[in-house]
């Protein structure tokens, strides 16, 4: 049974990243993270009425939000998918695919990037600052040419480890249940996850949390954008020391 089990979530992967591929996220199909953000808005609320304002309250509460979030966002799709294997391997099958199809986000970013890329070469630099506005959390209105390509390769590269690479890493170690457990670790940290708007105490449990389960993925990240230089037939040798030259010089721990 628990290679059945193997066998249908390593498909499941499979068929869940062909699909991202083929089709991305259409907009009328309601999306898991958007309910994981609500339900990170709904505990931050409660648990800040609990708990004291103060650093050591707000702390506490954010380790609370950490863990009530993670568990659910973990255990009801795998709570759906045993339902599921229990009924069918079929069932496991489709549920599982549809979930891993929504944790990966590799046909988005590629549109919504390549949009950029277009306007700049059509000169529409408007267009290009517009284009970057819909992908990074940023004020792009000053931008000039650079800033906006560098905002593009920016949030390409964050996103490429965020969108892609991780989830398709914890995808692969606990399947479905284990993608959106990132998914929903990602999302707090992009909620919560910064020292300013009173975030600086309740949200360092999500950031730190955040820095964990991406170690490994950061890494991997810029592994395969290496190898990727190399099929491509770009220069590894100069990606590769830029690396070098720049890995560190940013607070995060997998910059």
């Amino acid at each position: 049974m628990a290679l059945t089990l193997f066998r249908l979530t390593f498909y499941s992967i499979l068929i869940g990243f062909l699909i991202d591929l083929l089709i991305g996220d259409p907009r009328p199909i309601p999306h898991p993270v958007v309910a994981i953000g609500k339900l990170i808005s709904v505990f931050e609320k409660g648990l800040r009425k609990i708990f004291p304002k103060t650093p050591a309250g707000e702390t506490a509460g954010g380790v609370f939000l950490v863990f009530f979030v993670c568990i659910l966002s973990a255990g009801i799709p795998a709570g759906l998918l045993a339902l599921c294997f229990w009924w069918s391997p079929y069932a496991y099958l489709a549920l599982s695919s549809v979930f891993c199809w929504q944790i990966l986000a590799a046909h988005s970013l590629r549109k919504e990037s390549c949009k950029v890329y277009k306007k700049f070469c059509e000169g529409d630099v408007e267009g290009a600052r517009y284009a970057v506005s819909m992908i990074v959390g940023r004020d792009t209105s000053v931008l000039d040419e650079a800033g906006i390509a560098r905002a593009a390769v920016e949030t390409v590269a964050e996103n490429t480890s965020d969108g892609v690479i991780a989830p398709l890493f914890f995808l692969f170690l606990g399947g479905a249940a284990g993608g959106f457990l990132y998914k929903a670790i990602n999302t707090m940290d992009s909620m919560v996850g910064y020292k300013e708007n009173g975030y600086l105490y309740f949200g360092k449990a999500a950031a730190r949390t955040d820095d964990v389960f991406n170690y490994i993925p950061a890494r991997l990240s810029a592994l395969f954008m290496l190898l990727a230089s190399v099929i491509l037939q770009y220069r590894p040798c100069n990606a590769f020391r830029i690396w070098r030259r720049d890995r560190r010089k940013h607070a995060s721990p997998n910059s």
